[in-house]
């Protein structure tokens, strides 16, 4: 506490030091002085207003740059001259600006325009030249709206986590699972955000559809290693996803109608003042898919009034005071509810709030307060029917949190600096059963933390050759009362239940066990030539909450534990190097990179042999302390330019853990290792109207644990592992190949606004039957054998492959804006 407290002065003295600055004349002539100056500002998207993500501005003059950050906002200190500024950004035109720095500060807004108008005027540039080489990020892929749209989808629904699984190191235990794994790590340590809110089930429909309409995403982004600072609380992975914030140029409505479900967005720009130009927008968006109501005429006896749909909306406003303040409010609120008299039911809901200041031309400040909460229930009479019986269990965690986030730009520096407060509040489970009318309500009680953090961190141009982005985050996590802390049996075998010896009783706020943890990230590019780089990184990661599932893939009812004095925190380090190249006529046509990385986790939570894990007071006597590790290469091509583009991507890899207790204490494969992971993806745009696209998919079988043995006991067969080995088969290989085609419709008169497409598309268009798990179970006929001189049938078992699709699934769907 002493250190963290330490270091929330120190940085608290920094903040103090950069806020405290000069009044603006003063400034002027300190720079003069030193002989630079600044030019910054926004950039937009010329049809929408929407703030850009990641724009390259790059200085003929001197050979640097710098990207918009996640507000669109850039800033460039450089020498008192004058000098030519380049804007780029994929699928959007090239502007070329002057601007002179030879006696002042310049506020310099940009507009971008999408590549196809006004080509007279300027010249089409997807991106900047070689920006994969000469980007610093490494293990980042950024996935444009534009492309997830023209990947062939299930049900003709564009998909945000299904696209980034065709990315190298990433992939699912198999369709209809919740969630995705990077690089070797469970579900819950990726840390999925919208709009800086975590989301805790990214899955509609058990893992059908992701929660993020499409139609209101802006940018989608990947980090799965040489994390920033300013990111934590995950030990694999950042999955960021940012909304659009509105038109706010002129109103839109776009949606789609699909065979099981459809979707409608609305854009519109708030506070116009004489000259037209708007103050602010909102975009709100909703889909509700409708198979129960389709379905619903056909289904008779239990099956009556059967309930399985699902529904979200999403919304965000911005309103700018001033040339210096904006704020941001977003939220979604998305649920599933799954059943008939018996059935699921969860959901996600979050809000963010957000304010952007600017401080002075280099010096930018994002504070977001934002709220999650998810909960999920069981129910055992969804219809109601007998109101004096039945059962139900519900479960959930919500969080609250405040940070305030610094970017002051400096010369061939980018400094970040800021901190985070989170407070969790666990629900284990609340359960309520009903007998003859008497109803008794038992459960756990809620659990409660506190998690902190300091960061600060560095973007740092040496050279033109050599860039180096470092910092350093240190997280405290406090288990605090109200609440009891067990201290279990000592001495107990590895791999056996342990039991509670000592209960101690917490009041509100106070302390039952604390963590504190430095976490160092360094990342390095260095340029070999015009054309290639060599990039390296580390970083070192800490997680303080727990996903309990002994499950082959998790499911909505998973329980959300904290780290308590039983449970100690994830730790993970990894280390990753790539060699990164571009090639072709044009210089960036094609993009190649190989990634190597090694990954060593600590403290990973594993189970006993037949753990409780549902509304068990004593879980913590369940669970075991393992470590893991990960290791792998990947493999990425992708082409950007012309009618035919995509990529092809091959990863490489291992996961494995050591538990002690378990698998006769060896290393054991986890359940979403897979070796090998082949993803093809192709986009080809045949004309003006008629675009087509492909996807393969191609992954080694999941470990699972089969029984290598079995035996007789009153007739039937019991399977059984002799070997008390863990995960030590591999169900059948997956793969999958999708197509889709997109036909646009013609415009009746050329000023006509109503634009309008249908997507057609197969998924799984040859019908591979794709194994999700196998199971055992007796087989119908039985054996025949000779025991002591006489012929006995005895029971066989018979090994069954589950798949979740069996057939190839067409759809159509139909797309307008206006």
């Amino acid at each position: 506490m002493k250190q963290f407290l330490h270091s929330f002065f120190l940085m608290m003295l920094a903040c103090s030091a950069v806020l405290a600055q000069p009044a603006p004349d003063a400034v002027s002539a300190s720079r003069r002085t030193n002989a630079q100056a600044t030019v910054s500002g926004y950039i937009k998207d010329a049809a929408n207003g929407e703030g850009l993500i990641g724009v390259s501005v790059f200085v003929k003059e001197t050979g640097s740059g710098i990207t918009t950050n996640s507000y669109g906002y850039y800033s460039l200190t450089l020498p008192l001259g004058t000098y030519n500024l380049v804007y780029t950004y994929v699928g959007f035109t090239k502007q070329n600006r002057t601007v002179d720095l030879t006696s002042q500060n310049v506020r310099l807004d940009i507009e971008l325009k999408e590549e196809g108008r006004d080509l007279q005027e300027v010249t089409v540039s997807t991106k900047r030249e070689d920006d994969n080489v000469k980007n610093i990020e490494m293990s980042v892929n950024r996935v444009e709206m534009k492309t997830i749209q023209k990947i062939p989808a299930l049900l003709g629904e564009v998909d945000v986590i299904r696209s980034i699984q065709l990315l190298p190191g990433v992939s699912t235990v198999g369709e209809g699972a919740t969630g995705f794994n990077v690089r070797g790590g469970n579900v819950d340590q990726n840390l999925v955000l919208l709009d800086e809110a975590p989301v805790y089930n990214s899955s509609h429909l058990f893992g059908f559809f992701s929660v993020f309409n499409p139609d209101a995403v802006k940018d989608v982004k990947l980090v799965k290693g040489g994390i920033p600072a300013v990111y934590g609380g995950r030990i694999s992975s950042i999955l960021d996803v940012r909304m659009k914030e509105g038109n706010s140029k002129k109103t839109t409505v776009s949606g789609g109608i699909g065979l099981i479900f459809s979707r409608l967005t609305v854009e519109q720009p708030l506070f116009k003042n004489k000259e037209g130009e708007a103050r602010g927008s909102f975009i709100i968006a909703g889909r509700r898919s409708y198979a129960d109501v389709l379905a619903k005429p056909f289904l008779s006896g239990d099956l009556k009034g059967s309930r399985f749909y699902f529904y979200d909306l999403t919304a965000k406003a911005n309103y700018r005071i001033n040339a210096k303040n904006t704020i941001y409010a977003s939220g979604y609120l998305g649920r599933d509810v799954f059943g008939a008299d018996f059935g699921f039911n969860w959901g996600n809901t979050t809000t963010s709030l957000r304010w952007n200041h600017v401080f002075s031309d280099k010096l930018f400040l994002n504070t977001t307060a934002f709220y999650s909460n998810y909960d999920y229930l069981l129910d055992s009479d969804l219809k109601r029917k007998d109101p004096k019986d039945f059962f139900n269990w519900k479960s959930g965690i919500v969080n609250y949190s405040l940070k305030p986030d610094f970017t002051l730009f400096l010369k061939n520096n980018t400094l970040t600096f800021g901190g985070q407060a989170i407070v969790y509040d666990f629900q284990p489970g609340i359960a309520n059963a009903a007998s003859g009318g008497e109803v008794r309500t038992f459960g756990l009680e809620n659990k409660y933390a506190l998690e902190s953090a300091l960061y600060i961190g560095n973007e740092q141009l040496v050279s033109k050759k050599l860039q180096l982005q470092y910092g350093l985050r240190y997280s405290l996590y406090n288990y605090i009362g109200p609440g009891e802390a067990y201290e279990f049996q000592t001495g107990v075998p590895a791999g056996q239940r342990r039991f509670p010896v000592l209960t101690t009783k917490y009041d509100r706020g106070e302390p039952i066990k604390t963590y504190g943890n430095w976490e160092p990230r360094f990342s390095a590019k260095y340029e070999l030539n015009d054309v290639s780089s060599l990039k390296v990184s580390y970083n070192r990661l800490a997680q303080y909450i727990h996903l309990v599932s002994n499950t082959t893939a998790s499911t909505p009812l998973d329980v959300w534990t904290p780290s308590t004095n039983n449970i100690k925190p994830q730790i993970a380090d990894q280390i990753a190097g790539g060699y990164f190249r571009n090639l072709g006529k044009t210089g960036t046509e094609y993009e190649v990179s190989v990634e190597l990385y090694y990954k060593w986790l600590q403290n990973q939570v594993d189970y006993i042999d037949g753990a409780d894990l549902l509304l068990n007071k004593y879980l913590e006597g369940d669970l075991l302390n393992g470590k893991g590790r990960a290791y792998g290469a990947e493999f990425f091509v992708k082409k950007n330019k012309g009618d035919l583009t995509g990529w092809v991507s091959y990863t490489l890899a291992k996961t494995e853990r050591f538990v002690d207790g378990i698998n006769n204490n060896r290393w054991f494969p986890t359940r979403f290792d897979k070796r090998h992971t082949v993803n093809v993806v192709a986009l080809y745009d045949l004309n003006k109207r008629w675009s087509f696209s492909a996807t393969f998919a191609f992954a080694t079988g999941t470990p699972g644990t089969f029984p290598t043995n079995g035996y007789i006991f009153q007739g039937y067969l019991v399977p059984h592992n002799a070997e008390n080995s863990r995960n030590n088969y591999r169900i059948p290989p997956y793969h999958r190949l999708d197509l889709a085609a997109t036909l646009q419709n013609r415009k009746k008169k050329p000023t006509q606004k109503w634009e309008s497409n249908w997507v057609f598309s197969v998924y799984n268009s040859y019908g591979r039957k794709n194994p999700f798990s196998v199971f055992f179970r007796q087989a119908e006929d039985k054996r025949t054998v000779t025991m002591n001189g006489e012929q006995v049938q005895i029971p066989v078992a018979e090994a069954v492959r589950y798949s979740v699709f069996a057939t190839l699934i067409p759809s159509a769907t139909y797309n307008f804006k206006f």
